[in-house]
């Protein structure tokens, strides 16, 4: 765990280094670790049967980002269960909503933010998204209070992985939202029914696989499962900017009404730049892979950084190029930013799509917006998991841009 915290991103990477056929024998808090990489071993590691994730997530990472009892730590058919729920969310106009309400928020936010001398993105943006998601899920206005519930959503992902200061606030903010959205699911189910089609409707209401209702703390749980990850979009639009800054060239095509672009600009944005580091699970048997033994009950890490930077699936690695994703059909098992394999019956993020279509709307808006950069420290370290520019990306003197066309 030592050398998780001191090196960050390139812990994995570091020994793949030093390794014949890329294969990483370690050990992680402890226990001996098997780290593999690349479009095969992702396909290896979310084939059903040969890994499973109870008992794989750190402690610290539940009582942080994801929360005890919820999809992420689920197998089997209470995972297929849990995961049909997330994704009726998904069908229909849902995602359309809640990128309409995000676009919405976005033109609000752009006319305070021109009438101040200068914002921090990244601040901004969460405090955006949340006052989007809240009302899209189900959250009745008058009980979100949007700087401190997006604070908190913020300090979830920030501490997952740290130790010290970020992560006890982690471990408050959530027990804090995890007691009010326990209230909030019992309401939902006595005295105050949700919105129908909202996301708190389907968890208040989804049953397990022998018809119980679920315990509303994991219902809690689960519904931050949807709000946490959609502000968490946040990085991605102030990794966006800082994109922005460094290649200005791709600013004219960005601001166009190109939603294939767009999405490319996006998908590069997630694959270039660092956030989930790595994803674990268990070994179910034993298992071998590449001629490694893997013992049953053992961990398994899918480098999810390493393989968005391997040499082989993207050339030129560590350049900016969202042309790449014009250029090719990127299979279920190379891009994994969140992920891989088919979200509907898998491990992959289900909250992908809702990501997609948050960056390809608001990126657009962020390359049409007229700002300065004043003198700031825009450095990314990769020893701080999850990653973001050191200042946040400070814009000043914010113009309001032209309307966009339809």
């Amino acid at each position: 765990m030592i050398g998780f915290l001191m090196e960050g991103y390139g812990w994995l990477s570091n020994r793949r280094r030093r390794t014949t056929d890329g294969v990483v024998k370690t050990r992680l808090l402890g226990q001996p670790v098997t780290a593999l990489c690349g479009p095969d071993a992702a396909r290896f590691f979310y084939a059903e049967g040969n890994v499973h994730r109870h008992g794989a997530i750190p402690g610290p990472v539940q009582d942080t980002l994801l929360g005890r009892g919820g999809v992420q730590s689920l197998d089997g058919v209470d995972h297929r269960l849990r995961k049909a729920m997330f994704m009726s969310m998904l069908s229909g106009d849902g995602v359309g909503l809640l990128e309409r309400l995000a676009t919405e928020a976005w033109d609000a936010a752009v006319a305070s933010w021109a009438t101040r001398d200068r914002v921090v993105l990244f601040d901004e943006v969460a405090r955006l998204l949340t006052r989007a998601v809240g009302p899209w899920a189900g959250l009745r206005p008058e009980e979100v209070d949007v700087d401190p519930f997006a604070a908190d959503l913020v300090s979830m992902v920030d501490g997952f992985a740290a130790a010290g200061r970020r992560q006890w606030q982690a471990r408050r903010a959530r027990a804090r939202r995890e007691a009010w959205l326990t209230d909030v699911i019992v309401r939902a189910r006595t005295t105050a029914p949700a919105p129908a089609g909202s996301a708190l409707a389907a968890i208040a209401e989804h049953t397990d696989a022998v018809g119980d209702p679920l315990d509303a703390r994991v219902a809690a749980v689960e519904l931050l499962n949807v709000l946490r990850p959609t502000v968490a979009v946040c990085w991605f639009v102030t990794f966006a900017a800082h994109a922005l800054h460094r290649w200005p060239e791709h600013r004219d095509r960005l601001r166009d009404d190109d939603p294939e672009y767009a999405e490319a600009f996006g998908h590069e944005v997630r694959r270039f730049y660092p956030f989930a580091p790595f994803v674990a699970a268990r070994a179910s048997r034993d298992l071998e892979w590449d001629k490694h033994r893997i013992p049953a009950g053992s961990l398994v890490l899918l480098d999810i950084y390493g393989q968005n930077h391997h040499p082989r699936l993207w050339p030129d690695p560590y350049g900016f190029a969202p042309g790449r994703f014009l250029e090719r059909r990127v299979g279920p098992y190379e891009l994994i930013p969140q992920g891989g394999g088919d979200p509907r019956t898998g491990h992959r993020c289900p909250g992908e799509t809702l990501t997609v279509a948050l960056l390809r709307a608001l990126l657009p808006m962020l390359a049409r917006l007229d700002y300065e950069m004043p003198d700031q420290d825009v450095s990314i370290s990769l020893r701080r998991v999850p990653a973001r520019p050191r200042s946040g990306m400070v814009l000043a003197n914010i113009r309001t841009p032209a309307l966009r066309t339809t």
